[in-house]
């Protein structure tokens, strides 16, 4: 890797808007303090006395409380921008975050968007075309072809023999869980396209969807690039993201258990290659599906994951901070050789739901205790007072938690959940305890489809 670079003119900033809500707003908001950077925050009319708003140097109400309105408006985040002085925009995650459009909005606007250019954000945020760039980078991805299904009802069936039965319809557009639908033998195919296509195209404007293969009991592993402006980029180790309801996950891990070494190294290493291939900047996340000791690439998120901080604590790297250097054109501060991950971490979402149905819980958070001592971390919003919106994703906190070895950080969890108290709303918290003391979880012997499982065991009990 080339000796690194000074910072380039071309991104200088010193105030970032943060385009967000929540814990990420507030962990954005401490990474650009550390930085020496003024921030600018934004809410809508439901996220008018959001703490972060108190402690950032300028806080705009940019619309009212639906989403679509406000955190969505991308008109009125760049007003908000240009009114506040900002240089920047850090879109978090969800939202605005991996739209194309809005990036190129941004750097239009004269201002740097904190994440890959537009282009890597189109050619990662489709899956076909993604799945092309992989196939060149030397990336292993699931069985199947690297174009759109076409219209033509037996060809598709031609399709779905050779890659054989079942198999997993997808929106080529599609992300969080949205868009897919499994197909396990042939008399289902055409029902199955043809209502895949329609969510398609409503949730993502597109009924474009292609096929792989349906894989049995794989595990969802994660790996965590950064990337600079100068060529240079490094993977920082690999998660286990396999604790998931509804395709949304519950619970990560780093780093993924009962993997060698010499089986992930190639991996991490093909993702950087990728990366280079595509002249990506910033953070991103390549997501495989891992089952008979094979990997097999799934799609690339292009923002900061939800579940950052379980890399940042075993490898000691803040990732929010060297996303923010690289959009500065700052080159990277360490070598492949200076990547060493320690210890085990684990994060539990905590959610503001039910814990048995999973419905949404709004309300006033009439008291609050949080857990502290060694090796525990929250990543929060709220306090005790605090108002939880209808609005808005349920999350509410992350409790993350690193020990020297996997055993003791599920201790850790274990002690650290049971210190945590949220009343005035429902909370998950009793689930997470539950599943913290499940023998398959402890062993590190689950896939993808176990919470479910064992969720429907649970009722029926």
């Amino acid at each position: 890797m080339p000796e690194r670079p000074e910072q380039s003119a071309a991104g200088r900033f010193d105030t970032v808007l943060i385009a967000n809500r929540g814990e990420i707003a507030a962990r954005i908001q401490r990474a650009c303090r550390e930085l020496g950077l003024k921030t600018v925050a934004i809410c809508s009319e439901a996220d008018r006395h959001a703490p972060y708003g108190k402690t950032a140097d300028s806080f705009l109400c940019i619309g009212p409380s639906t989403a679509a309105k406000s955190y969505l408006n991308q008109d009125a985040i760049l007003l908000a921008a240009r009114l506040a002085g900002a240089g920047a925009v850090h879109p978090g995650y969800g939202f605005l975050s991996e739209n194309a459009a809005f990036s190129d909005a941004v750097e239009k606007a004269g201002l740097t968007f904190i994440g890959p250019t537009a282009s890597s954000i189109a050619t990662m945020g489709d899956k076909i075309s993604a799945k092309r760039a992989m196939i060149a980078a030397g990336v292993p991805c699931v069985p199947g072809p690297d174009t759109a299904l076409p219209d033509d009802p037996a060809t598709i069936e031609h399709i779905a023999l050779e890659i054989g039965y079942p198999v997993i319809i997808k929106a080529t557009g599609g992300g969080g869980g949205r868009g897919m639908r499994v197909v396990p033998k042939a008399d289902v195919l055409h029902e199955a396209i043809a209502l895949t296509r329609e969510e398609a195209r409503k949730a993502f404007g597109s009924p474009s969807l292609y096929m792989e293969k349906f894989l049995q009991h794989p595990r969802h592993i994660e790996i965590q690039v950064i990337c600079d402006d100068h060529g240079n980029a490094v993977w920082l180790g690999h998660r286990d993201c396999s604790m998931q309801r509804r395709h949304q996950k519950v619970v990560e891990e780093a780093p993924a258990p009962g993997i060698a070494p010499d089986i992930i190294q190639p991996v991490g290493l093909a993702c950087v290659q990728a990366c280079l291939q595509i002249g990506y900047r910033g953070v991103g996340t390549f997501e495989f599906l891992y089952e008979d000791g094979a990997f097999y690439f799934i799609e690339m998120n292009t923002r900061l994951q939800v579940e950052h901080p379980v890399t940042e604590l075993t490898s000691g790297v803040d990732i929010v901070q060297a996303q923010i250097r690289a959009a500065q054109g700052h080159g990277l501060e360490l070598n492949q050789g200076d990547v060493t991950c320690e210890g085990h971490s684990f994060e539990c979402r905590i959610n503001a739901e039910d814990p048995e149905t999973f419905l949404p819980s709004a309300g006033v958070v009439t008291h609050l205790a949080l857990p502290a001592g060694p090796g525990i971390r929250v990543d929060t919003h709220i306090h005790a007072g605090y108002k939880v919106s209808p609005y808005y994703d349920s999350l509410i906190a992350k409790l993350i938690v690193h020990a020297p070895t996997r055993a003791e950080a599920m201790t850790r969890m274990r002690e650290a959940l049971a210190d945590t108290e949220v009343e005035g709303i429902s909370t998950n918290i009793p689930f997470l305890r539950a599943l913290f003391e499940d023998d398959a979880f402890s062993r590190g012997e689950t896939d993808i489809h176990y919470l479910e499982q064992w969720l429907k065991l649970r009722r029926a009990a």
